[in-house]
């Protein structure tokens, strides 16, 4: 897949009712220039995948197939070249957030369920946020990363440097004693504002998502969390947000045991 497929890209995740823009889409490809795929049909492209690298342990999204064609798998030819071009560079870790109609052809490839995310959906609420909540500067993005790995496990360099740099005014933080407790960042959707990551210590996490949700008064939003993290579960419905569907984290290889009390909000079903 190229910069030249992004029309497909587009029709085909709003097809689908996905949140993905063009800027979505080409952060995919620029992630991972030869890793992300097309699939034609009867001389005609019906489908995609994206891959992305980080250090051991690599992503595969937007596994999108034409509406007219589902069933002769498209799908799943898609899903085994992604992983022949992963297994040739030797990732240790494949994951993916699988929807319920992907879910068994997921299994049958080799993967198996880690835990249940659940994105919640509404209209955001103004909120009383404390003071602690703070702009991060760009001289602080670096620590962030590191931060972000020791909570999650994974190196996510490659996705939030690309994140920071694009909405620097949406990235919030929480220091205490000149430590960071926790960072929470947004970026718009086609169909909503897809609030996450966000990553926070237990005593950090609240502050940090109540305050992204404020600032989206008004707005429709999505937020993926993990129904494991009770915290930010009451924090979502609070504010009024229901569930629109649930995704299975699932894992090819060697585990990754996610914290999942310090993940408050995913990126997204593309990238964790």
């Amino acid at each position: 897949m190229t910069t030249g497929d992004l029309r497909l890209g587009l029709r085909l995740s709003r097809q689908a009712g996905w949140n993905q823009t063009e800027s979505d889409w080409l952060r995919f490809i620029n992630m991972e220039p030869e890793g992300c795929f097309v699939a034609e049909l009867d001389g005609c492209s019906v489908g995609t995948t994206t891959t992305c690298i980080f250090d051991n342990v690599a992503w595969i999204a937007m596994v999108l197939v034409d509406k007219d064609v589902r069933g002769r798998g498209v799908g799943t030819k898609l899903l085994q070249y992604s992983l022949d071009y992963l297994d040739k560079l030797e990732v240790k870790t494949v994951r993916l957030d699988a929807t319920q109609l992907g879910r068994p052809i997921y299994e049958k490839l080799g993967f198996v369920p880690e835990y249940e995310l659940a994105r919640f959906e509404g209209t955001a609420q103004l909120g009383i946020i404390g003071p602690v909540v703070t702009e991060a500067l760009p001289d602080l993005f670096a620590d962030m990363i590191e931060f972000d790995c020791r909570m999650t496990g994974t190196n996510r360099k490659k996705m939030l440097g690309r994140l920071f740099k694009e909405f620097p005014r949406n990235i919030r933080i929480l220091k205490r004693d000149d430590k960071i407790e926790g960072f929470v960042t947004m970026h718009p959707g086609a169909n909503a504002i897809q609030v996450g990551p966000c990553t926070a210590k237990i005593n950090a996490g609240p502050a940090l998502l109540s305050d992204a949700l404020s600032r989206c008064a008004g707005k429709a939003i999505f937020v993926d969390i993990p129904t494991g993290n009770v915290h930010a579960v009451k924090i979502a419905e609070s504010n009024g947000l229901t569930i629109q569907r649930r995704f299975m984290r699932m894992c090819r290889g060697e585990r990754i045991r996610d914290n999942i009390k310090a993940i408050w909000a995913s990126s997204g079903p593309e990238k964790g």
